[in-house]
């Protein structure tokens, strides 16, 4: 059982033109690495939404609280998205005496990486003033500080006050972020390449393979800049109080860059009364004895018994992996009861591949029949994963769990925050919270059926925000509904590879950062084939549509890739809106090795919104078809359609056709987007079309 796939064979040099820009070959899922992309040398830099300045946000507070979703305001994406309980405020809102960062898409930058492209960034005793939306006991604050020179982190409180009193320090570290240079990355902003052998867009070329060598600026690819962290204020406060965040004077900190503050009215801590405490059976809620033992003990006998185990509040250390199988297990809620643990190393490597253990509840092993009639709810877990080790089983939650529950879970600091290796069925996972992990924030992985993903909330993953992949099993009857993803810092917001008929619906992404973006489908990664259907349903993506480093070229905000086989189910997309799209609304494409094997066929969009792309709506470089009814679009910076085909330009036109049944409309610089001489198949293509920056969104 691993947690992600094996590293294949890093990107050939560049080669001709073609469906996704140099054929160059791709990294495999386990090889995506996080990229920097230098606007001097690429000319790509692209700063697409202007920031307010501190007077103006200032100004902006002074006339009431901005409550946003996604950083755009709530009502653009009314009824997507996750159903929270926190008020989202942005820091370059707020009122400060601090620097609003101009807004940027440019990775790796702080502004990149932050939620609406801006943040707040103080230098020691300046501050950020909230105003509350509503009454609040409690915040979540979305910060990042400096790396230490040699890496390692730094760490510095920041201080709370509501109204000008009560100060409570928050713990601020920055040793959960910063990692550097190509897969599978570092912590050491000093390092070398890794992988010198392997083609750069930096220098567009092979290092190790290039005289004279090329100076490659250190540190090298720096990301995953930002952390979280949250606080249960001193008692509750009244919408209108301020809440100000201050960097204290003589902070060890330099900098810190607030990028939000999220505030909600917790409940008291919920008491289950007829159910295993786990404090009788030894378990120490101070934290300051290792409780995985007596943890043990408290779930067998809740087993025998047939009774839940109760998580009462406190801190339990745990610090290996917690095997749960036909138990419920319940906390007094996610603000009060933490499972904390620290990665230890094995003494010899697992046969999975594993050289550490964390903190984690895993179900047995799928091989071994899975674990069955498992409930997870109302508790936090708190890993201490800070590198990317792809066989290590260090997630939150982990295993195979059948006629199972996970629901209500706040998952921080581990690598992946669910991450289940199946065949299982009749799963469903349901309103947590995850944030900051180093890989993805949910996988389904293997042979996943009957399954529902509904209501989480994923922030700062470094790959995928939530994936279904079809190795060797085809997940099946799949819905992943009303999530929401923001700042995914590698790959997509929502991805799936493969399966049987899959539902995408409802959901909320923005701010991908780069080499993936909001929504995706691809037959890639050993994936199964698409079959029956895959259907994206009323999804709103934000500021989505990134730069694809090793290709070289802007994605759409969803975007479909022929890589291993043909996708040829029925692919409709209904009711999707696509706000302020960096480059492409809608991509289909084809890797270069395999565009003229490959097709991307029966495409089908009805009732989508785009508002705004710095490019077209549609970049077809594959072959394969699409058709497109009641499309309508605006603030469109390039083509409508940007048709490439297969790269052969003959004179029959482009390789993949489009099918207009009426009710298109709209368009932007080059008139409407889906004009007739477009029709079927004509030749647009524009490689690398420049970026025209969009508006940003508005009501329609």
């Amino acid at each position: 059982m691993t947690s992600a796939a094996v590293p294949a064979s890093p990107p050939s040099p560049a080669g001709p033109v073609g469906p996704v820009g140099p054929a160059r070959r791709v990294p495999s899922r386990a090889t995506r690495a996080g990229s920097v992309v230098v606007a001097s040398v690429l000319g790509l830099g692209v700063a697409l939404c202007g920031a307010p300045t501190a007077r103006a946000a200032a100004s902006s507070a002074a006339g009431g609280p901005a409550v946003t979703r996604a950083g755009i305001d709530p009502a653009l994406s009314a009824d997507r998205g996750a159903p929270v309980d926190f008020q989202e405020q942005e820091a370059e809102r707020a009122a400060t005496t601090g620097s609003v960062l101009a807004a940027d898409r440019t990775a790796y930058t702080l502004a990149a990486e932050a939620s609406g492209r801006s943040a707040v960034k103080l230098a020691p005793g300046q501050y950020v003033e909230f105003t509350l939306p509503r009454d609040a006991n409690a915040i979540t604050v979305r910060y990042s500080l400096p790396d230490a020179p040699d890496g390692g982190g730094t760490t510095a409180p920041l201080d709370v006050t509501v109204n000008g009193k009560g100060r409570q320090a928050l713990p601020m570290t920055s040793s959960f972020s910063w990692l550097y240079n190509q897969y599978p990355f570092t912590n050491d902003p000093n390092a070398g390449l890794l992988h010198p052998d392997w083609w750069i867009t930096e220098c567009g070329c092979v290092p190790a393979a290039t005289t004279p060598a090329p100076t490659i600026a250190k540190p090298f690819r720096p990301g995953h800049a930002y952390d979280e962290q949250r606080l249960l204020l001193d008692r509750t406060h009244r919408a209108g109080d301020k809440v100000r965040l201050t960097l204290p004077s003589g902070s060890k900190a330099p900098w810190a860059a607030i990028d939000l503050l999220d505030s909600e009215l917790v409940a008291a801590p919920q008491v289950v009364a007829r159910a295993v405490d786990v404090r009788v059976l030894g378990a120490d809620p101070t934290g300051r004895r290792d409780s995985a033992d007596a943890l043990d003990r408290a779930i067998a006998l809740a087993k025998l018994l047939r009774v839940p185990v109760y998580l009462p509040p406190g801190v339990f250390q745990v610090d290996r992996h917690l095997v749960v199988d036909d138990v419920t297990v319940v906390g007094a809620g996610s603000w009060y009861t933490v499972l904390k643990g620290s990665q230890k190393a094995l003494s010899a490597p697992a046969p999975d591949g594993s050289v550490h253990t964390g903190v984690g509840l895993y179900g047995k092993d799928a091989a071994h029949g899975g674990s069955h009639d498992v409930h997870l709810s109302g508790f936090a877990i708190e890993g201490d994963v800070r590198e990317r080790i792809d066989t290590d089983q260090v997630n939150g939650v982990g295993g195979a769990f059948s006629d199972s529950t996970i629901e209500n879970l706040y998952i921080h600091h581990t690598k992946v925050g669910i991450w289940l290796d199946g065949p299982m069925r009749n799963l469903r996972i349901t309103g947590n919270r995850i944030a900051d992990q180093i890989a993805d924030g949910i996988n389904l992985h293997t042979g996943v059926t009957d399954a529902v993903v509904r209501g989480n909330f994923v922030r700062n993953t470094g790959d995928d925000g939530i994936a279904l992949w079809s190795e060797k099993t085809a997940d099946a009857r799949v819905v992943v509904d009303r999530n929401t993803v923001q700042s995914p810092t590698l790959a997509n917001g929502i991805a799936v590879y493969g399966g049987t008929d899959i539902t995408v619906s409802g959901n909320l992404v923005a701010d991908p950062v780069r080499e993936g973006s909001g929504l995706h489908a691809g037959s890639r990664f050993g994936a199964e084939p698409f079959a029956g259907y895959l259907h994206f349903t009323d999804n709103t993506t934000v500021r989505a549509g990134t730069y694809e480093l090793n290709w070289n070229i802007g994605l759409g905000a969803i975007w479909f890739e022929v890589l291993d086989r043909d996708i040829d189910a029925d692919v409709r997309v209904t009711g999707d809106h696509y706000l302020d799209s960096t480059y492409n609304a809608i991509m289909a494409v084809a890797d270069w090795g395999v565009k003229d094997r490959y097709r991307l066929a029966k495409l089908a969009f009805e009732d989508v919104l785009v508002d705004g792309t710095g490019t077209s709506v549609l970049s077809a470089r594959t072959a394969g078809s699409a058709s497109f009814r009641n499309v309508r679009a605006r603030n469109v910076g390039a083509v409508g359609v940007n048709n490439c085909g297969t790269f052969h330009f003959t004179p029959a036109g482009s390789e993949f056709s489009v099918t207009d049944l009426g009710g298109n409309s709209g368009g932007g610089t080059t008139g409407d987007w889906l004009a007739a001489w477009e029709l079927p198949n004509t030749l647009t293509c524009d490689d690398r079309p420049p970026v025209v920056p969009p508006p940003a969104p508005s009501p329609w």
